[in-house]
């Protein structure tokens, strides 16, 4: 007699850091909304109160708190080797059918139990590419060695924007290009907000030297209406950045950020690097107008959607946000970008995630999901 099928199970990583977590939680629930089993196991720091329930509030999710350090916050090669030791075990005892890595060096040097599909979303090589300059400093080699590893270890690999796919692949040696899965997420239900005067907003890691925020601190110096950068300017790590003339909020969370871009600021990002920005997704799928650093991935992702200044160009940023206090070109500027937005669905996002499980788990192991 036959074995009825069974959900897969797919053991997927994540960290409470940065924006891995949105995605993470985006997929997760994709994922069980289509029959898949899912453990969401938590590296680094803890999630905080607010991320909990948000995990809480995705039925079936398993949320594992794993104690395991990130590899960009241990000191040296063995200590990642020793936790992705220590995650192989986890997948053999929660027993799933795959790993879906968002941590890509903890394959180095480890056999797991099951298939391992690695997700770039980015890395220090190719952070150190597009915002410093000179050789990469001693104490970036062995991650960057480390994480080569871990590709070659890894069964698939994927990146969310061609751009990044093609860097991951030169800086790291691969025979072949990661394969392309977008970002994606679920638009959220906006509610109009009142008419406010005209402001500018950005968001994201703000210590972060690759978002450039000190650019954006310069610019604000020129603008006659405020520009707001919403979280930390102060990293796990101890980086930190001051800012004179931009208006900080803090971190804000989702109904926070929702109460924001409802109000159709014009948003700005200055990065150097950024291997896909969900910020500026989420930012365009409210309508918001977009000025964008002129780099390759905002290129790709954004097309003829955004306006686009070079990275380091405060006097540029200021002429095109005080372009964008004209009603008439803000709101057609908006409406082109909440259009292109139309393309980075969380359904197709996981629509293309589960198109690799298939390749690396036997038919056996899916239920019928719907389309």
């Amino acid at each position: 007699m036959a074995a009825e099928p069974r959900p897969l199970h797919a053991l997927v990583t994540t960290d409470a850091v940065g924006g891995v977590w949105s995605y993470a939680l985006t997929l997760c629930r994709g994922l069980l909304a289509r029959q898949v089993r899912v453990t969401l196991a938590v590296l680094g720091p803890p999630p905080g109160a607010t991320q909990r329930l948000e995990a809480a509030a995705i039925p079936g999710l398993r949320l594992l708190d794993t104690g395991l350090m990130l590899d960009w916050m241990v000191p040296d090669a063995a200590a990642v080797r020793d936790a992705g030791g220590r995650l192989a075990a986890l997948a053999r005892d929660c027993g799933a059918d795959l790993l879906h890595l968002n941590s890509p060096a903890l394959a180095a040097g480890n056999r797991f139990p099951i298939p391992v599909l690695a997700f770039c979303h980015s890395c220090m090589a190719s952070w150190w590419a597009a915002v410093r300059s000179g050789p990469l400093p001693s104490d970036f080699t062995w991650h960057r060695d480390l994480l080569a590893e871990g590709y070659r270890v890894a069964d698939l690999v994927a990146a969310p924007s061609a751009a990044f796919a093609a860097a991951t692949q030169s800086l790291y040696g691969l025979p072949e290009r990661p394969r392309l899965v977008f970002n994606g997420t679920a638009p959220w239900a906006m509610r109009g907000a009142s008419p406010t005067p005209f402001f500018a907003f950005t968001a994201g890691r703000l210590w972060d030297e690759g978002k450039n925020l000190a650019t954006l601190d310069a610019a604000a110096a020129q603008l006659p209406f405020p520009l707001l950068a919403a979280g930390p300017v102060e990293g796990p790590g101890g980086a930190r950045i001051d800012l004179r003339h931009l208006q900080t909020q803090g971190s804000l969370d989702r109904a926070a950020m929702q109460a924001m871009l409802a109000r159709q600021p014009a948003f700005v990002s200055a990065a150097r690097y950024e291997p896909f920005g969900l910020a500026v997704l989420e930012a365009a799928q409210a309508g918001c107008p977009l000025v964008l650093s002129d780099i390759p991935t905002f290129r790709e992702i954004w097309g003829g959607a955004a306006d686009y200044v070079a990275s380091g160009d405060a006097a540029g940023f200021a002429a095109a946000l005080r372009r964008l206090a004209a009603p008439r070109l803000r709101q057609a500027r908006g409406e082109a970008a909440r259009r292109r937005a139309a393309r980075y669905t969380a359904d197709a996002m996981v629509t293309a995630t589960l198109d690799l499980y298939r390749e690396l788990v036997p038919a056996r192991a899916f239920l019928e999901t719907p389309a």
